[in-house]
Order: structure tokens, then sequence, then C-alpha cells
């Protein structure tokens, strides 16, 4: 008997509150949050998600029908878990759809103080095998996130041997060195400074590195594969966009994009195009693989690979070249405002008058020019609109709402 698919959560980060409302608003049915104490993102820009403002960030997210996990899933201390039970009242009161975590004191935590919250169990637990899962439902867990070290088949293996649990897949975005992110590298690195699993990773894997002989101090030799250069420990970004049919008819219940630390435009503009994707395949049995590609190709990425979905990665899975994340598509402004013809813009990146750029809203994608720029008072034109600034600019073809609008240079430049 044929399966009637069911269509998969799209599961996005928020690392801030406006990450937030452009995730939802682009297409994410669900968002996943963390505050700075208790979660493996530590946040430094936008409006931080802290306990005193977790509550009106969840109720928001609830109120356009939206879910909100919270993940307190740091590899916590005695000084953590003392003052997790202290924020447990908050946290209730919250109201999170599900509460993430990977430590056994956590678990004790929110069983004993936040027992009516449902549990999901983070990759951090390195979840490999259908007996694991079964583990985790044995002890109340809704969902588990699965390890990216599985196979399309073994996920699959898994969905079979225990179908009635939620599955979770990261299907987007940076990938750990380390098995499943259990990592010490910027710990050691930083003296402790940074550590990983408090939320604070340096990402000391994606640094260039050279080698010392120890008799000959001061002689440094680059640390080389190939000619391409020494990140040597530097994973290229997961991209599944073009898998999700096969993920889809395996069964898996959320497609988890990993990006709480990246830009409002890389949260938008991500959701929208695995949004695109899975409801192309949903209503018509297929993607358009090409057009996926070209898109996500302007989003910031370290090149892309499928990591251990589909094979064993190799060299290929590596960015030997460089360590951040490369954008094809520059945001080049935000929209906040409109006054008769002219749409008030924040200027994320330079862009002059008669540029052609591309708009991108939550149903839009196309290209216009701009024909005039003003400042922020509109008291005067001006020929380009610099970085940070606040401007006011007429284009040639408006969208049709402005609102949670963004526009972008037109092409792909830095194409990996």
């Amino acid at each position: 008997m044929e399966r009637k698919l069911k269509k998969p959560e799209l599961l996005l980060p928020a690392g801030s509150k406006e990450k937030m409302e452009y995730a939802i608003h682009y297409g994410a049915d669900a968002v996943y949050l963390g505050m700075a104490d208790f979660s493996l993102r530590a946040m430094r820009k936008g409006e931080l998600i802290t306990l005193d403002n977790l509550k009106d960030c969840i109720d928001l997210a609830h109120s356009f029908g939206k879910k909100v996990y919270l993940t307190l899933n740091i590899f916590a201390y005695d000084s953590d878990i003392k003052q997790m039970t202290e924020c447990a009242e908050k946290i209730k009161d919250a109201a999170p759809d599900a509460i993430l975590f990977s430590d056994f004191g956590v678990y004790n935590v929110i069983k004993k103080y936040m027992p009516e919250i449902p549990i999901h169990v983070s990759t951090q637990t390195n979840i490999l095998n259908y007996e694991a899962v079964k583990f985790w439902q044995n002890l109340g867990a809704q969902r588990v996130v699965l390890s990216r070290d599985l196979s399309l088949s073994q996920i699959e293996e898994i969905k079979n041997k225990v179908p009635d649990m939620e599955l979770e897949v990261f299907v987007h975005g940076a990938q750990c060195v380390s098995f499943s992110g259990r990592c010490l590298i910027s710990d050691y690195m930083t003296k402790g400074e940074r550590k990983a699993n408090h939320g604070n990773c340096s990402q000391s894997c994606r640094w260039s590195y050279k080698l010392v002989e120890e008799t000959r101090p001061g002689e440094y030799f680059d640390i080389c594969e190939n000619e391409r250069g020494t990140h040597i420990l530097s994973p290229k970004d997961i991209a599944l966009i073009n898998y999700l049919p096969q993920l889809i008819d395996i069964g898996v219940d959320s497609f988890k994009i990993e990006g709480r630390t990246k830009s409002l435009y890389y949260v938008a503009a991500i959701a929208k195009a695995y949004k695109k994707s899975i409801d192309s395949y949903l209503k018509y049995g297929k993607i358009d693989e090409e057009a996926n590609y070209n898109e996500i190709v302007k989003i910031g990425n370290r090149g892309y690979t499928t990591g251990f979905y589909l094979h064993k990665p190799d060299s290929e899975g590596y960015s030997y070249d460089i360590s951040k994340g490369l954008a094809g598509a520059d945001c080049l402004c935000v929209f906040t405002d409109k006054k008769d013809n002219l749409y008030k813009v924040i200027t994320k990146n330079k862009f002059l008058l008669n540029d052609e750029i591309e708009i991108i809203t939550p149903d839009e994608c196309f290209r216009t020019k701009v024909t005039k720029i003003y400042n922020e008072k509109m008291s005067e034109e001006k020929k380009l609109s610099n970085t940070n600034d606040i401007s006011f600019i007429e284009l040639s073809n408006p969208p049709v709402d402005y609102h949670w609008a963004l526009a972008r240079t037109i092409g792909v430049k830095n194409l990996r």
C-alpha cells in the first residue's frame, strides 16, 4: 500500500528575536533558541534572548502558530545545574514546546522541575542506532536529533525500527570536525576561555596552521595536503536540499538548519529555499535541483558537501582554502517602512544609485533598479547608501509587500 507522505517540520535557528521573526515569515514551522548561559551558541549581536525576554519571544512565535524549542544542551557543571534549577520556574512560565538537552544532569533537572515540558535529545548525545533511540524513548523523550555521522540508509533503518519516535536530522549548515560536535580544541587553544560545549567555540579547527620542528625554532612550514592550503580541519557545510525527497520518503519528522550565529539574511534566504523545495516535492513529486543549488550558493557557505549522508566524506568534503563562510550574494539592505513610493531601508552593504539589485520577500524574488536614494530625513538625494546608513529608496519595480523584504546583489560571486 502506498504511504501518504507526511509534511516534515522545517526547523530554523533563532539566534535573536529579530532572526526568529524573519525565520518564521520566510517559512519556518518551528525555531530553536537558547539563552546565553545554557546554549551551545553564544550570541553577540542583535536582541539577545535572555531569561527576561524568553517568554515574550515564545509568545510571539506562538501567535504565528509556530513552535519553539529551547536549547539547554550544554555539558553542565554543578554551577550550571544550580543556576538552571533557579531558572526553572521562569522557563516553565515561558512554555517552550520542548526542551533540547544532552547532559544527564540537565535531564534530571527538567524531569524534576519542568516535567510537563516535552524533551528532545540533542545530537551531542551521538545517537547512531535504534537501540539508543529506544533508550531515550523509554526515558520519556518525544524526539531525538540524530548524529550527523549517519547515512540515509541508516536513518531509514532507525525509522523503521522505532516508527513512533520523532527523528530530527540536520539538513543544512556548518559541520564540526569532531564527532557530533564533542570537541575540546577550542578550550585547549584558548586556555579555557572559549569553551566549545558552553556555547563559545572559537572554531580553532578552522584556523590556518603551520608546523614547527622543535630543534628548528622560528622555522615554520605549511601543513598542506595539496596546493590548496592549510585549513586541514575545516569541513565544508552540509547541504541536503536536493536530497529532501529521500528524507521525506524515509519519514524524517524534522529538518534542522544550523546557524544561530549566522546573519538575518542567511536565516531568511535559507528558510525560503528549503520551504520551496519541500513544498515542491509534496505537491508535484519533484524538485528543481538546479534552481535549489543556484539559490543556496547565494547564501554564506564554505563550499557544500553531503557529509556522511550519501557516503563517507573524503578530501572533497573539506574547505582547504579558507575558514570563513562566503556568501555568493551580498545582502544590501533590510526594508523597514514605506512612505508614499519610497522605502526606508537599513543598509548592510553599500549600494549605488542606478544599481540593479535583487529583492527577496517571503513570496517574491525579482530584479529591480535603484532609481532614487534619499537620506534618512528625505531632505537630500544621494548617489549611494553606505553600510549602516538609514536611507529611503525608490525602485523601478517595487515589491507587492515590503514587509520582511531584503535586497541583495545579483549573480553569484565566491562560487566554491
